[in-house]
């Protein structure tokens, strides 16, 4: 039993804030890289690594690879921070590598640690270990568990929200959680002995029993765990616990990347499982790895085809005064992480011949590794040149989690796995290259984070007091268990009386016993006064002592209390001060996020229009190349019809030809018949021809006789238009002259309009102009230009003409007089009987033309002029 859990030992001393240890930002540590050799699975195998001492290795080409100069090959050394043999057991690349970084996370500190190289050269054995040979995982879970077994709150008094932070649940609600967790129907496995696969039990069986040192025993911690992949870019919770549906199982749902308050990267969604041993959290670590995707290459079995992340994340807060309950002050939480990151190993395609989704995840592989090593490059570059490059963290998930470490939140911790065989000598010559680059980056030193803030009194006082039972125990000689040490707590409170001697009476005159009995009990009760008297006296003396502080403080109470109202003054200044600057902060992010969010918008944008005028241009040059071969078809077939038209039309002028011809000698005979006819004596004057419609119909002779002075006039005849069942525009401009044709177009219903308007064409759908000019013989000659009206796309009215009518008025006397004016002198009679004459009797007609080819023309027929007499 300890004096801290006696009635006497519940007094404790006041707890005060630690003032915070000042750290320097300019400080800096290389990111360090350790380079393990793998052994050869051969003897007779021909190896290209050679370690030469604990720093350094030599890396040649092998048989076929050996670059010649000077009559000798070319060897390569790199140095590394430690160098790790065939031969190395897991222990101690433990104690080297991962045991400084578990020691940081039980004091507050961030720390990362992956493996690094080819497929088959070993990460995830070092990472992961085999049976009898726990790796660093198991060894690293062990450790803080032996460390913090002790002080392990209970479930649920820590609880993580979905932001990465974590608060403290005060005894009620954890208590009600633990309840609500046993009442489930999902049997839970106790969180001593966990029942998992026999084949890797033998993993966690670590037998070092390794923990850290001075762990402050005022602090209660708890241990959460985290298991996600990264694949072909998605992120994956390997512990979420999708619902079994045999029907049509669901796919896992990928995880976003956020970005917490202390703009620390975390997956929004992430299982996080609290864990109380090492037997529980491998077990959770287990049931996340059967879900890993794992496939068979040429070059490995067993090939990860993923990055695996394991988080480790540690809560730690104090206890209150009394050690009972712990401290609901979210300020005194400590949460630190430690992330340890199995990588998928690059490769060539050309050697696992990798085909379908095998090829695609080993794209994506070595892209991610490809943008790593691009981060790096760029951190490097920063830092030795001074430039202020933008590091492309966003490029890829694996080091867009990660980018606070490289920041400055933790340290950063690499080990580089390499294969000796000679047909890994190019990927391990790429690996070496890497590794040196790699260890030029410097990672700024995180700042102390104060754990606790109170003054440890159970601390102190427990080790006090061990060290006194220690003295003891070290006096009495023997081992150390549970009996010896309350024999030694009671001999420590017994150690000032004097042993009481031996009471048995022997004899009844024995008169030396009950006297000695009673001098050491005398002396006993004087002790006692003795003691009692002393502690009235520091009693005494601790009240005077008490008085004098007290009165001090109240001398000293109005100073400070000034004193604190100024400082008051200016902290709520300051905190004006910081929320305003917190408001300008969050609206700085908000416009930054929007820009963020526009920018992907413009570039996927700008990617689409691009992808897009690629299909344009294509489909472009495959429609001018259409065209061409169209072209050179269609040229081909005109010429071709060209020829053929050609040859039908010479055949149908000689047919038409030849038709004309006999057309022309019946013609000739009828008008031989007719001259014949007309030649013949005659008594009365013939009526002058009336014009005919057919110019191929044969004239019929006219006997009646000439119409009497006194007659009254000939009434002119209208024709009646084809077209009148439409309505029309007859547009007559008021410069037009009156004929005196005989048939004159009539168009009922029509519109007259000096000039064409819109309101007009609105309201028919045919339209006439009627327009007049000099014919070549000197006479008027009339044109009616006919057309369709049509409604446009904008509302207005178009006219399409379709055909021309010619009206045109010849005196049959008019030609004669101009074709023989050199006989003035000849007689009127000797004029009349031209009329005889069936030339000039046929030819007296009115031209009729049409428009070409807009359909038949309208032939209308003048009265010729009366000859006067």
């Amino acid at each position: 039993m300890w004096p801290r859990d006696m009635k006497a030992a519940r007094t404790r001393t006041p707890r005060r804030p630690v003032p915070k240890k000042p750290s320097n930002p300019c400080v800096r540590d290389p990111v360090g890289v350790y380079c393990r050799v793998r052994p050869l699975s051969r003897p007779d195998q021909e190896c290209c690594i050679e370690v030469i001492d604990e720093t350094t290795v030599q890396i040649h080409p092998p048989e076929g690879y050996r670059i010649f100069r000077n009559g000798e090959y070319r060897e390569t050394q790199y140095s590394f921070k430690e160098v790790f043999g065939a031969l190395v057991v897991q222990k101690q690349l433990f104690d080297v590598v991962a045991k400084p970084l578990v020691e940081d996370l039980i004091r507050g500190r961030n720390g990362l640690l992956f493996t690094y190289g080819v497929t088959g050269s070993g990460k995830t054995h070092t990472m992961t270990g085999s049976p009898g040979d726990g790796g660093l995982l198991p060894r690293c879970l062990d450790m803080i568990f032996n460390s913090i077994g002790p002080f392990q709150a209970k479930r649920f008094v820590f609880k993580l929200d979905d932001k990465n932070g974590v608060e403290v649940q005060c005894e009620v609600d954890a208590l009600l959680e633990r309840q609500k967790r046993d009442a489930m129907p999902i049997p839970k496995t106790p969180s001593g002995k966990r029942q998992i696969d026999p084949e890797f039990a033998d993993m966690i069986n670590v037998q070092d029993h390794c923990k850290v040192e001075d762990v402050d025993e005022d602090n209660v911690y708890s241990v959460f765990v985290s298991y996600i992949e990264i694949y072909n870019n998605y992120i994956y919770d390997l512990l979420e616990e999708a619902p079994f549906e045999p029907i049509k199982p669901k796919p896992p749902q990928s995880k976003v990347l956020r970005e917490d308050q202390n703009h620390n990267m975390y997956v929004t969604g992430c299982t996080e499982v609290e864990v109380k041993s090492t037997e529980e959290a491998f077990e959770v670590f287990w049931r996340g790895q059967k879900k890993r995707r794992i496939a068979n290459t040429q070059l490995n079995r067993e090939s990860s085809r993923s990055h695996s992340v394991f988080m480790i994340k540690l809560a730690q807060a104090p206890l209150d005064a009394d050690g009972d309950n712990v401290l609901q002050e979210k300020e005194q939480i400590t949460l630190s992480q430690l992330s340890l990151v199995d990588l998928a190993g690059s490769e060539r395609t050309n050697r696992t011949k990798a085909e379908g989704n095998r090829l695609r995840e080993a794209g994506n592989i070595n892209q991610s590794l490809m943008t790593l090593r691009t981060c790096l490059e760029v951190l490097r570059e920063n830092q030795m040149c001074g430039t202020n490059k933008m590091v492309p963290y966003r490029d890829c998930k694996l080091t867009h989690l990660f980018k606070n470490y490289f920041d400055g939140e933790g340290k950063v911790r690499m080990i580089v796995c390499v294969n000796p065989k000679a047909e890994d000598y190019e990927e391990s010559l790429q690996v070496m290259r890497f590794a040196e680059m790699a260890q030029e980056v410097e990672v700024a030193r995180p700042a102390d984070r104060p754990i606790c803030a109170l003054t440890p009194g159970r601390r102190f006082r427990n080790q006090a007091f061990r060290e006194e039972l220690q003295r003891k125990l070290e006096m009495r000689g023997g081992p150390i268990n549970e009996e010896t040490e309350e024999q030694a707590v009671s001999e420590l409170l017994l150690q000032n009386f004097p042993p009481l001697p031996s009471c048995e009476l022997l004899d009844i005159n024995d008169d030396q016993t009950l006297p000695k009995l009673i001098e050491v009990l005398e002396k006993r009760h004087k002790i006692r006064q003795l003691l009692s008297e002393e502690i009235a006296k520091t009693v005494r003396a601790f009240k005077t002592a008490l008085q004098e502080f007290e009165s001090s403080v109240a001398s000293k109470e109005n100073y400070v209390q000034g004193k604190l109202s100024d400082k008051e003054k200016t902290i709520a200044g300051q905190k004006m001060e910081l929320e305003r600057l917190e408001k300008k902060i969050k609206t700085l992010e908000y416009k930054i996020h929007i820009l963020e969010k526009t920018t992907t918008i413009y570039e996927e944008d700008k990617r689409n229009l691009q992808q897009e005028l690629e299909s344009k241009s294509q489909q472009l040059q495959r429609q001018a190349s259409d065209k061409r071969r169209m072209e050179a078809r269609l040229q081909g077939m005109v010429t071709e019809t060209s020829v053929k038209w050609e040859k039908e039309c010479e055949r149908r002028v000689a047919a038409k030809q030849l038709e004309m011809q006999n057309k022309l000698w019946v013609k000739d005979e009828k008008l031989k018949q007719l001259k014949a006819i007309v030649t013949e004596p005659k008594n009365e004057k013939p009526e002058r021809p009336s014009r005919v419609r057919d110019r191929e119909k044969p004239v019929q002779r006219s006997v009646s006789p000439p119409p009497a002075p006194s007659a009254p006039p000939v009434r002119l005849r209208h024709r009646r238009s084809r077209s009148a069942g439409e309505r029309w525009v007859d547009h007559k401009p008021p410069s037009n002259v009156p004929t005196e044709t005989v048939m004159q177009p009539q168009v009922p219903h029509a519109i007259t309009v000096a000039a064409a308007s819109e309101k007009a064409l609105a309201k028919c759908d045919k339209y006439m102009l009627t327009h007049q000019e000099l014919a070549s013989d000197g006479e008027i000659e009339t044109k009616l230009i006919k057309g369709d009206v049509f409604k446009t796309r904008g509302g207005g009215q178009a006219v399409q003409f379709t055909e021309i009518e010619t009206l045109k008025q010849e005196s049959p006397t008019g030609r004669k007089r101009r074709s023989s004016p050199s006989n003035p002198d000849q007689p009127e009679d000797a004029a009349d009987s031209e009329w005889t004459d069936v030339e000039t009797r046929c030819s007296v007609a009115v031209e009729m033309r049409a428009g070409s080819a807009l359909g038949p023309g309208y032939q209308h027929h003048a009265q010729p002029k009366r000859r006067k007499p």
